[in-house]
């Protein structure tokens, strides 16, 4: 991932609600969700809703897919994770490393 990818990505989850979507679109894994029922679960107008979700397509963390009338909405694993790596790259200094549940890094020499 280039840095102006990370940048766009990071920028569009900035926002709280566009990071709420996102984080609900992770949840539902890659069989996706309607808009219609993000906007029930996260509370969100369909027009609000509607903005942020270009905003997140724009940013290229998810995808959607036309299903007859209905708009399906889905996270880009690969995009978040490029992004993770991006982030972890020079992680311990450029050795393996790994991170427990509660963000803890351990280095391996």
């Amino acid at each position: 991932m280039q840095e102006t990818d990370a940048v766009t990505a990071l920028a569009a989850l900035a926002q709280p609600s566009r990071l709420q979507i996102f984080r609900a679109l992770v949840v539902a894994g890659p069989e996706g969700v309607l808009p219609g029922v993000l906007t029930v679960r996260l509370r969100i107008a369909a027009a609000t809703l509607s903005f942020h979700l270009k905003e997140l397509h724009h940013a290229g963390l998810i995808s959607q897919e036309r299903s007859g009338r209905n708009l399906i909405y889905r996270p880009d694993f690969t995009r978040m994770t490029a992004l993770l790596a991006y982030l972890t790259e020079n992680c311990c200094q450029g050795q393996a490393c790994a991170v427990d549940a509660i963000g803890t890094t351990t280095c391996s020499d």
